[in-house]
């Protein structure tokens, strides 16, 4: 009889580090079978925290950087950009049904209050600390949700990030930076504290509760001059 009690309580102890194991082993993407950057080179340039003059350019070819369900970078996953330019970044996701989800995260203000997206990791000097705009900024820039209604909120406050706009910066060129695509549903009232400078903060999960719903992972090896 003791015998058994010991072989029981051993097996109910290996299920429950199995099941934390599980639970702790892939806690994002859930849902998310694939999903895609893709980087465009635009008009624009800085300004402190965010950019003027966007304007899309004929003929660029975009780079596309694909991601398993895990976040992991299966094509395209170390990039060469060029350090001062400004570029485009579209996300796109798709379920386990091969459903589009990207704008699911903004189907409309009530929904995308819940979501804002990070860019962290690179130890950029922002463009906001620099007194030659020679900095990095990453800016969400959706104008209107996916009913249609604009964006609201005055500093990019009810922006999300499925469309932003990234520029490394001079000051950040050279070594290759490991960079995270975070996008994380906060909790409620969280999104309206969230600046325009917090974008690349290292400590975003303790600062701004939440869950992390997709964490995508590439490398970017920023250069000086036109790389087309």
């Amino acid at each position: 009889m003791k015998t058994k009690k010991i072989l029981l309580a051993a097996i109910l102890f290996v299920s429950v580090l199995s099941a934390c194991k599980k639970d702790n082993e892939d806690p994002i993407q859930e849902g998310i079978e694939r999903a895609e950057l893709i980087f465009t080179e635009v008009d624009g340039h800085a300004h402190g925290d965010h950019f003027h003059d966007l304007a899309d350019k004929a003929g660029v070819a975009p780079i596309v950087v694909k991601f398993n369900n895990k976040g992991a970078a299966i094509s395209g996953g170390h990039m060469h950009i060029e350090a001062e330019a400004v570029y485009k970044i579209q996300l796109k996701a798709w379920d386990y049904t091969g459903k589009e989800v990207q704008n699911d995260f903004i189907a409309n203000q009530a929904t995308a209050d819940n979501y804002k997206a990070f860019l962290v990791g690179g130890n950029f000097i922002l463009n906001a600390n620099t007194t030659d705009e020679s900095g990095a900024i990453f800016q969400p820039r959706e104008t209107t949700y996916g009913d249609g209604t604009a964006v609201s909120g005055t500093g990019g406050i009810g922006t999300t990030g499925v469309l932003s706009y990234f520029t490394v910066g001079h000051s950040n060129e050279g070594a290759t930076k490991e960079l995270s695509f975070i996008l994380r549903k906060v909790n409620a009232g969280v999104k309206a504290t969230i600046t325009r400078n917090d974008w690349n903060r290292v400590d975003y999960a303790n600062v701004f509760g939440g869950q992390d719903v997709l964490k995508l992972n590439f490398e970017v090896h920023a250069e000086e001059g036109h790389l087309h």
